[in-house]
C-alpha cells in the first residue's frame, strides 16, 4: 500500500461504530448476567467466570476482524475498508441460557455443574462451525444474494428495528430526542454541537434526560456498583469436565447443538454477504472458522455462548468506520470484563437511551437488502423477510398466549420455527422463478422438503417426519418447477432443430 492510502488505525467515524457495536455487545452481556442471577446462579460465578469468558471471544474475535480489515486494506490498496462487527448471537445467547443451561441445572441440580455442560455445549458448537465453514465459499456461490439478504432483513427488521423502537417509545421524551440525535447525526450527517460523534451525544444526553425526568432510578447504580470488583480471565479446564455429561446424561442437547450451530453459520454467512453488497468482501470460510475458534475460546475460559458476524456490519459501514471500533471494543470489554464495571453500566444507561442506535442499523439492513438487489429481486427480498414477521409473533407471544397466536393463524408458529432456512429457501426459490431458472427452483424446493422432513424447518425440534406436510408440499412444487424446465428444455431442443432444419 503507497503512503497515500495509509490505512489508519481510528478515525472520527469509528467513534459512532464503537458505540454502536459496544451497547450491542453489552446489552447482550447485562441479558447474560440478569438472567443467569434470576435463575439462581451465583454472582460470583456469573460475574467471575461467565462474563469474563466471554468477553475473550469478543476480544479475540474483534482483533482478528481488525487484523483482517487491514489485510484487505491493503490488498485492494483502499482506505475505506470497514472490519466486520462481531460479538455473542442474540438469538442463539437465548437458545443457550434457556435451552442448554436450564435442561442442564434441572437435570443436575448443581449451578456449576450445569454450567460445565454449558461449556462443552458452546465448545462443541464452536467446533461444528469451524467444520462448517468448509462449505461457506459454496453455499455463498449457490445462495442469491436477495434470498441472503432479505432473510436477514427479517431479522433485523422484527428483533432490531421494530424490537428497539418499541423500547425506545418506553421513554417517550428521552427515546424520541435520542432517535431524533441518531437520525440526525447518522442519517441526515448533520454536526452536532462540539462535534461530537451522534452516538456519544445521544447517550450522554439521553442519561442526562433520564435521571433528570425520574425515568431512571439512582438506586440502581448503587446496586450495579456493587458487583466492581476484580475479575481476572483465566482459562479452566471446566469445559472438559462437561464433556462428561454432555456425552452421558445430556446427549440430548446435541439436538439442540446442532440446529443452532447451522443457523449461526448461516447468520454469519449473510452478514458477511452484506459486507460483500457494500464493498467490502471477505473470505466467509475464513469468518466461521474464526467465529468457531473464538466460541471455542471463550468456552475455554469460562463463556458459554456461540458468537457471529453482527448484522451491524452494515451499519457500520453506512458510518463510514474502519478498523479502530473494532479494536476499541475490544480493549474496552477487556477493562469492563476484568472491573465488573458490566453491571454497573447497564444500571446507569437505560435501554431507551441506546435503543435507538439499534433502531438505525436495522433500518440500514433493510435498506441494504433492497438497495444491493436488482429492482426484479425486490420480491424476493420481501418474501424473504416475511419468516422473520412469524418467528418474532411465536418467541414473544406463543408461549404466554398460544391460544392468542393459533385464533390468528394455525400456520404462525410452523412459519416461525426454522426461520432462517424457511427465509433463505423462499427467497431463493423466488430468485430462480423470476430468472426462470426451474431446476434451480426445483433443487431448492426438494432441499426444502428434505430440511422440513428432519425438523429443521416447520417444526419445533428435530427427528424424521417431524413436518411431514410441509415436506410434502415442497416436493409437490419441487415436482411443478421440474415441469417447468423440462417443458422449456423441449422448446429449447425444437428451436434448435428447427435452427438446424433452416440451415440445411
Amino acid at each position: 500500500m503507497s503512503e497515500k492510502t495509509y490505512y489508519p488505525w481510528f478515525k472520527k467515524e469509528d467513534t459512532d461504530a464503537f458505540f454502536a457495536l459496544f451497547q450491542n455487545n453489552i446489552a447482550n452481556f447485562v441479558l447474560i448476567a440478569v438472567t443467569m442471577l434470576g435463575l439462581g446462579f451465583p454472582a460470583s460465578l456469573v460475574f467471575g467466570k461467565v462474563i469474563p469468558g466471554a468477553a475473550v471471544a469478543v476480544i479475540f474475535g474483534n482483533l482478528y476482524y481488525a487484523y483482517m480489515a487491514n489485510r484487505l486494506a491493503k490488498k485492494e490498496n483502499r482506505t475505506n475498508v470497514t472490519a466486520l462487527s462481531y460479538g455473542i448471537s442474540t438469538p442463539v445467547m437465548f437458545i443457550f441460557l434457556f435451552g442448554v443451561l436450564v435442561p442442564a441445572h434441572a437435570f443436575t441440580g448443581d449451578p456449576e455443574l450445569a454450567w460445565k455442560i454449558a461449556l462443552a455445549a458452546a465448545f462443541i458448537s464452536g467446533l461444528i462451525e469451524v467444520l462448517a465453514s468448509f462449505t461457506g465459499k459454496w453455499i455463498q456461490r449457490n445462495l442469491p444474494r436477495a434470498a441472503m439478504l432479505g432473510a436477514l432483513a427479517g431479522v433485523a427488521l422484527a428483533f432490531i428495528a421494530g424490537e428497539m423502537l418499541f423500547m425506545t417509545l418506553e421513554m417517550p421524551i428521552v427515546g424520541l430526542f435520542v432517535l431524533a440525535v441518531i437520525l440526525l447525526g447518522i442519517v441526515g450527517k448533520v454536526s452536532l454541537p462540539f462535534k461530537i460523534p451522534a452516538s456519544l451525544f445521544a447517550i450522554v444526553v439521553g442519561v442526562v434526560l433520564a435521571f433528570s425526568l425520574g425515568y431512571a432510578d439512582v438506586s440502581a447504580i448503587h446496586e450495579g456498583l456493587g458487583h466492581l470488583g476484580f475479575y481476572p480471565i483465566l482459562p479452566s479446564i471446566a469445559v472438559f469436565e462437561g464433556f462428561q455429561y454432555l456425552f452421558g446424561g445430556m446427549i440430548a442437547l446435541l439436538a439442540v447443538i446442532l440446529p443452532i450451530t447451522i443457523y449461526n453459520a448461516v447468520e454469519t454467512m449473510n452478514n458477511v454477504e452484506a459486507m460483500s453488497a457494500e464493498g467490502d468482501s471477505y473470505d466467509v470460510r475464513e469468518c466461521q472458522a474464526v467465529d468457531g475458534v473464538g466460541t471455542m475460546l471463550g468456552a475455554v475460559f469460562g463463556g458459554m455462548f456461540p458468537t457471529t458476524v453482527y448484522i451491524a456490519s452494515v451499519g457500520s459501514k453506512w458510518m463510514g468506520a474502519g478498523r479502530g471500533y473494532s479494536i476499541l471494543n475490544a480493549g474496552v470489554f477487556a477493562l469492563a470484563a476484568m472491573t465488573g464495571v458490566i453491571a454497573a453500566f447497564s444500571a446507569i444507561i437505560p435501554v431507551a437511551v441506546v435503543a435507538p442506535i439499534l433502531v438505525y442499523v436495522g433500518i440500514s439492513m433493510v435498506g441494504s437488502a433492497f438497495a444491493t438487489n436488482e429492482k426484479k429481486y425486490y420480491p424476493a427480498v420481501a418474501i424473504a423477510m416475511l419468516p422473520y414477521f412469524a418467528n418474532y409473533l411465536m418467541t414473544r407471544f406463543n408461549n404466554v398466549a398460544p391460544e392468542i397466536i393459533a385464533d390468528l393463524s394455525p400456520g404462525i408458529v410452523p412459519l416461525g420455527q426454522g426461520a432462517m432456512f424457511t427465509a433463505i429457501l423462499l427467497g431463493a426459490i423466488t430468485v430462480f422463478i423470476i430468472d426462470h431458472e426451474f431446476h434451480k427452483a426445483a433443487t431448492f424446493s426438494l432441499i426444502a422438503a428434505f430440511l422440513s422432513f428432519i425438523g429443521l424447518m416447520h417444526a419445533p425440534s428435530l427427528q424424521f417426519g417431524a413436518a411431514t406436510e410441509f415436506a410434502f408440499g415442497y416436493l409437490l412444487i419441487s415436482a411443478f418447477f421440474g415441469a417447468y424446465y423440462l417443458k422449456d428444455v423441449r422448446v429449447a431442443q425444437h428451436e434448435k432443430e428447427k435452427e438446424r432444419v433452416n440451415a440445411a
